[in-house]
């Protein structure tokens, strides 16, 4: 072992130094267990100044030893990410083995589940975040071997200042040939209840699609608010199965997390619950793989962005109301022909008019609405269509007063997408 920490002496801490930034390992320091043992928070002095960081102390009772924490140095220090959490050093010192890492100030997801100031929007973020993590692992870059987590939970995803993702704790993890479609390894079986690949449980045989699995259990549990087990007369009992029946009998509202309905884009919803239960399909072959579940979430949350983004809908009647002056119609056809030869609203500082293809078009008046600009610049053209938004500024008109004024054209349902800016 000593051997093996020889190649990376640059990462070690000395143990004075740890207690000190846990004075001597204070209790009220504590932020958390594990299957390694204690983990406490502490400030770290350095040559540049100070860090907060965690530091995992090895307790040998907790059932692991040497070989998770040679593993946790080797992975760590190996595959850097983003979305994984940072080694920043460790001690190996008077018989204590301790690992430093970044500091998640928000702790692991499985606390967060039924945080309702979590949003349906910031869940989605993690989700993604953490599959990102584990793409990484699983799919690495250049000759790196692959990285089966193995212990995939919402417990071993850590949560930043920012509520970014870091995968964590890869002390089971196991590696596997690099550039290899498929990768199967026999080993003992290891992970935590209710997250395990049932498949992997009774054959002994690890796959990559055994993380896809456990991280289809998570993706559940931040739906539906809640850990994947509950204790029943003293014993565990593995909510899956239910979360799958609930999904295949298309009750998905009866298991989601009530605070965070109201919240849901539906398109963002049922992406979201489809990669998941794709995850969680008995065999391996027809789990996603990471790499497509990270699409899916991305499309998820692009789902969700725009939906929250995007002004309620408005309806012609309620414009009506803001015309400058009232407009007076009888019948729902009076007013798409008024509305078709255009109308003053918004105090009369906006003409508005339905143009012959349907859509629903504004011009702003430049008393008021003027934006300076260089004389100099070109005129600014852009256009975004995106799932079914269309949000076009059709042009910019430079006048002598070295201003413009900005025609939109867009679907009235949907927010249009003004940009409000000096012109480059």
């Amino acid at each position: 072992m000593e051997a093996f920490l020889e190649e990376f002496q640059y990462l070690k801490i000395r143990l004075e130094a740890i207690k000190s930034a846990t004075r001597n390992f204070d209790n009220n320091n504590i932020i958390g267990k594990g299957g390694f043992g204690k983990v406490y928070k502490g400030v770290l002095s350095h040559s540049t100044g100070q860090t907060t960081v965690a530091f995992k102390r090895l307790d040998r009772n907790y059932g692991q030893g040497d070989s998770e924490f040679l593993k946790e140095i080797l992975m760590l220090s190996c595959y850097t990410h983003q979305n994984l959490i940072s080694l920043v050093g460790f001690c190996d010192e008077d018989g204590e083995k301790i690992l430093v890492y970044e500091h998640a100030s928000h702790g692991s997801l499985d606390r967060h589940l039924r945080i309702t100031t979590l949003t349906w929007r910031q869940r989605l973020n993690i989700c993604l975040g953490a599959a990102m993590g584990l793409c990484y692992l699983h799919d690495p870059k250049e000759t790196q071997q692959r990285v089966i987590h193995r212990d995939i939970k919402s417990s071993n995803i850590l949560l930043d200042e920012d509520w970014n993702a870091k995968v964590s704790d890869l002390g089971l993890s196991k590696i596997g040939p690099a550039n290899q479609q498929h990768t199967f390894l026999a080993t003992n079986v290891a992970g935590t209840f209710g997250y395990i690949d049932p498949m992997y449980a009774e054959k002994s045989i690890l796959t990559k699609e055994s993380d896809v699995y456990s991280f289809g259990v998570v993706l559940f549990e931040v739906l539906c608010g809640k850990l994947c087990f509950e204790n029943q007369n003293g014993h565990l009992q593995s909510l899956v199965q239910t979360w799958k029946q609930s999904y295949e009998d298309m009750k998905l509202d009866e298991i989601i997390f009530h605070d965070l309905k109201r919240h849901m884009d539906p398109s963002s919803l049922e992406t979201l619950s489809d990669v998941a239960y794709r995850c969680l399909h008995k065999s391996g072959e027809d789990r996603p793989k990471m790499s497509e579940v990270v699409e899916k979430l991305e499309i998820a949350v692009r789902f969700q962005v725009i939906s929250e983004e995007a002004e309620p809908q408005m309806d012609y009647e309620e414009i009506s109301k803001n015309a400058v002056p009232p407009l007076i119609y009888s019948s729902s056809e009076e007013l798409t022909m008024l509305l078709s030869k255009g109308i003053l609203v918004n105090e009369g500082k906006t003409w508005f008019w339905l143009n012959k293809n349907g859509e629903n078009c504004e011009m702003i008046s430049p008393i008021g609405s003027l934006i300076p600009i260089d004389p100099a610049s070109p005129e600014d053209y852009c256009r975004k269509k995106s799932s079914g938004i269309l949000c076009t500024v059709l042009f910019g008109i430079q006048n002598t007063c070295q201003h413009t004024i900005f025609v939109t054209t867009y679907h009235l349902h949907y927010k249009p997408c003004i940009q409000s800016r000096r012109l480059n």
